[in-house]
């Protein structure tokens, strides 16, 4: 059967999580044949608005997921948090990353303009049970380190350190407050983050010549980056409003030289629109530009799912979350509405940079995963200080709340379980995409 319409089912949903708090049945117990539409129709809702704005660029994001688990699982957040619709609620509320993987940790600029290293992607942050940032990470990792051809053995031993990572990363900050000051940097991380920091530490000279046309200034034209001089008012008047509202930006003065509309970006978020502008800052003593990206925003995967009150806002909430979960990140990160969207705004920097699950060997894997284990314990322990609805010491309160040794094999088993319940998913997928299942005309696509 082929599914011509892709109606929102966001209500429909939040029942389920309510049911399903409440002991319900839930999509993971479908048969095989509703398990398969079942796919499909959540991938079609939730890409319906790119669908009918630019439908060649989903399908290049389809392509993508098509290539393997590790990529499928990256990009179909939908799919997954829709398996634990009212999981939990009876444990502690954090503020969730919302997407957990291998690859959403990475060098990025401090407020200071120095690299540093943390969790870096708050598209789907939400506010949830702690365990649904563990229950993804545990399958990130397992996924990825399938990608990197780490053995089963070697797999279970890298989930387990990033779990352990995390409670050990609970355990140190429930003892005192430095998850409001710790920074991973140059002079302090181990050696698996330093000799990522190194690497990213590009001069932004060389980082400009990468992008730019020396006799125009402006960004070289290229299969990624596509020059939209047309758009420079639109742009200029999009980041006077945005550095209006930004207060650590007040006297910055920015001027737009140039604009790009940048393409094939991102796993999850490929497809939806994507500005890079060339910004002149007044205020800095030498003339080289910077970067700043602005991308579309969407309300997170996890709402409606999670047993709680909905957060509809799209780019703000992003912000919020970059501001509560990073000590000292980014200055340039805000947002802004262009033509009635929403736009996150952060700064293209040099120092961005993050590991591939194949750059690093089953060891390296083991001790980085423990690393972010770590980082993402300190962005949930930072999460208690800007949200009334998330407890006090809430490290000390998730500690409380389990019997650490028990859950970490909990999660490790759950993990593998629904990694493998990913491959299967791709499967069907991939079965589907080549049917054409998703060849939809973006006529009979709902709102």
């Amino acid at each position: 059967m082929r599914t011509l319409a892709a109606p929102p089912r966001f209500e429909a949903y939040e029942r389920l999580a309510e049911r399903r708090a409440a002991g319900d049945i839930d999509p993971v117990l479908l048969d095989d044949e509703r398990r398969r539409l079942h796919v499909r129709a959540t991938l079609l809702e939730d890409h319906a608005h790119r669908i009918r704005s630019a439908p060649e660029s989903v399908r290049a994001k389809f392509d993508k997921l098509a290539k393997s688990p590790y990529r499928f699982f990256r990009g179909t957040a939908l799919l997954f948090y829709r398996d634990l619709a009212g999981y939990d609620t009876h444990l502690p509320a954090v503020l969730t990353l919302g997407d957990v993987h291998p690859e959403n940790f990475g060098v990025m600029p401090s407020v200071d303009g120095t690299p540093f290293f943390g969790v870096n992607d708050f598209d789907e942050a939400c506010i949830a049970p702690y365990t649904f940032d563990l229950r993804r990470g545990a399958v990130g990792f397992e996924l990825g380190a399938r990608a990197a051809g780490a053995s089963k053995k070697a797999r279970r031993k890298i989930v387990r350190k990033f779990l352990r990572g995390y409670f050990t990363g609970l355990a140190d900050f429930a003892q005192d407050d430095r998850e409001m000051s710790h920074q991973f940097r140059l002079d302090n991380s181990p050696k698996i983050i330093r000799d990522l920091i190194e690497d990213a530490m590009t001069s932004r000279e060389a980082f400009l010549a990468d992008l730019c046309d020396p006799e125009t200034g402006g960004f070289a034209p290229s299969k990624k980056i596509v020059p939209k001089s047309s758009e420079i008012e639109l742009l200029s008047d999009a980041i006077a409003r945005y550095a209006a509202s930004n207060e650590k930006l007040a006297d910055d003065g920015l001027e737009v030289i140039d604009v790009a509309r940048r393409r094939g970006s991102g796993t999850a978020s490929l497809g939806l629109p994507r500005w890079w502008v060339l910004v002149r800052v007044a205020s800095e003593p030498d003339d080289r530009p910077r970067v700043l990206e602005l991308k579309r925003s969407r309300v997170s995967a996890l709402n409606g799912l999670t047993g709680r009150e909905r957060d509809d806002r799209e780019a703000a909430r992003i912000v919020q979350s970059q501001r509560v979960h990073l000590v000292g990140g980014d200055r340039y990160f805000g947002h802004v509405e262009i033509g009635g969207e929403s736009f996150m705004v952060r700064e293209r920097s040099p120092f961005k940079d993050a590991y591939d699950v194949d750059d690093l060997s089953p060891k390296q894997l083991k001790r980085y995963a423990a690393v972010c284990g770590w980082a993402l314990a300190q962005a949930h322990a930072r999460s208690d200080e800007d949200f009334e609805e998330i407890e006090d010491d809430v490290e000390r309160r998730i500690l409380e709340s389990c019997d650490v040794a028990v859950t970490i094999e909990d999660l490790l088993r759950d993990g593998l379980a629904r990694a493998d319940r990913v491959v299967r998913d791709w499967k069907r997928f991939k079965s589907d995409l080549a049917l054409g299942a998703f060849d939809v005309p973006t006529s009979h696509l709902g709102d």
